[in-house]
């Protein structure tokens, strides 16, 4: 387990519910990846990353599909992208992402809690 936060240090994280409007792979990355943008409503817009997700996903079952993501981390040039996002997923024992989204369909933006 990784070391206990306050719920202020945790508050301070911008949690969303976005939906998946492109994906096509990072040709520059090292490991093979994807450069997935997801719209996360009016007050966020369109956010892009590079997320080492080819195991389970592609442009095919990924595009319209929502996921959870963190908005407010600084942005970071992984391989030629300027990623703005962290797409959130479970990581299993051989290191391959499984992506979390919610249960039913949802309002784009909608803040996590």
């Amino acid at each position: 387990m990784k070391e206990e936060i306050t719920y202020d240090i945790f508050d301070k994280v911008d949690i969303r519910i976005g939906t998946v409007v492109s994906v096509k792979k990072n040709e520059k990355a090292r490991k093979p990846s994807l450069v997935v943008e997801v719209d996360f409503g009016e007050e966020i817009g369109i956010k892009r990353s590079s997320a080492q997700i080819t195991h389970y996903y592609n442009e095919e079952n990924l595009k319209g599909k929502q996921v959870i993501g963190v908005c407010n981390f600084a942005e970071k040039n992984i391989a030629g992208v300027v990623s703005q996002v962290l797409i959130l997923g479970s990581i299993d024992k051989k290191g391959k992402v499984i992506l979390v989204h919610p249960s039913q369909k949802s309002e784009n933006g909608l803040p996590i809690a």
